[in-house]
């Protein structure tokens, strides 16, 4: 027997560079390199798009999601390149930022 995909997710610019899966809500969250973070539902729909706090403007100043974890109350908690922690409602409101010099890995 050959595995096939449950679900295409489609809808990033750039290639993935981290995701995450909340079962419990049934929610595949994931970020891309030079774009947005997506909520997808686990049958492919597109649900919401994460922009995280306005920079300035130009390409060299996209935020860069590196981690991102959700959790089975609802939020999301997604920690960017340039020391940058967001948190998320599944609904896509930014709830809270918090900014560290430490590298997280």
């Amino acid at each position: 027997d050959f595995a096939t995909p449950r679900a295409i997710l489609t809808g990033h610019d750039y290639e993935i560079t981290c995701a995450t899966i909340c079962a419990e809500l049934g929610l595949v969250i994931s970020g891309s390199k030079e774009g947005p973070c997506l909520i997808h539902s686990m049958n492919g729909d597109l649900l919401r798009t994460l922009e995280g706090p306005v920079t300035l403007e130009g390409p060299e100043n996209f935020l860069r999601p590196k981690l991102i974890q959700a959790s089975r109350e609802g939020y999301c908690v997604i920690y960017y390149e340039n020391g940058l922690f967001c948190v998320f409602s599944v609904n896509g409101r930014l709830q809270a930022t918090m900014e560290t010099d430490d590298k997280i890995k």
